[in-house]
């Protein structure tokens, strides 16, 4: 039988064809990624990553995949960073400047960066307190405008004058006892990458789970701490006979247990 094209789309109406994206896939395109239609989780933590200083890998990944962009990544306990986030904390205005030509949300922090004084004035006077904020990583305002060199110069000289842009975690000191008994893994459910591992190194103790970034911890006092960019979140470490036998982590309603191995 021969159908015309009026016909067919008449057909259409009363019965709506399924096609899978597999037979409406071009020949020779990609299979979609697990993920989809979320970006894959690999590409957004890579493009965060490189954000913060290879602009050629930068412009390789949104070219291929633009909405790379405005992705945003959680290194742990909801200290999420975008790719502009990224240059903007560590001063590199033409990753800054490429990121914004394609589409990536600039904020705050990216004007301070950047030496924005005019904006970054009327942000503080229209938020009063504003200046005390910290973005990814717990990095003040004054962080990143030291991080923006001789082009924020004048920026970091109205930030210092507010006297609060450049907030410090309090980081109370540990005793030699308390220092020796808290690195080791410490578990909280039966696969390899169910454990946390609590380790010191040259800038204090870190916390990290398997495949995932270390994370700075500050010390609050009694043995609770605050890791870098997540306030709210509290690891509290229990002991016994000296030693830590088991760390809560604590985020909200969330409340995980892990003892040591």
């Amino acid at each position: 039988m021969v159908v015309s094209r009026r016909g067919f789309l008449e057909l259409g109406a009363l019965a709506p064809v399924s096609i899978s994206l597999t037979e409406f896939r071009l020949k020779g395109d990609a299979a979609e990624p697990s993920s989809f239609p979320a970006q894959e989780p690999e590409l957004v933590k890579e493009v965060v990553t490189v954000a913060h200083g290879n602009l050629a890998r930068v412009k390789e990944l949104v070219t291929a995949h633009p909405a790379l962009a405005r992705a945003s990544w959680d290194w742990g306990y909801g200290d999420w960073e975008t790719p502009i986030d990224a240059a903007s904390h560590v001063g590199n205005r033409a990753i800054a400047e490429f990121l914004i030509a394609n589409g990536a949300r600039p904020t705050v922090f990216t004007a301070v960066m950047m030496g924005q004084l005019a904006l970054v004035k009327g942000f503080v006077e229209a938020s009063p307190g504003v200046q005390r904020m910290r973005g990814p990583h717990g990095l003040t305002f004054a962080a990143h405008a030291r991080a923006g060199g001789a082009g924020a110069a004048d920026v970091l000289k109205y930030l210092e004058s507010l006297g609060d842009a450049d907030p410090h975690y309090p980081d109370l000191p540990l005793t030699d006892d308390e220092q020796v008994a808290m690195p080791g893994d410490y578990g909280f459910g039966p696969d390899a990458t169910d454990r946390l591992t609590v380790a010191k190194g040259a800038r204090g103790f870190t916390i990290q789970r398997p495949g995932g970034s270390p994370r700075n911890l500050f010390h609050q006092g009694g043995l609770a701490f605050i890791p870098a960019g997540a306030e709210a979140v509290r690891v509290r470490f229990e002991r016994a006979s000296g030693a830590a036998t088991a760390l809560i982590v604590e985020d909200g309603p969330l409340r995980v247990r892990a003892t040591r191995a």
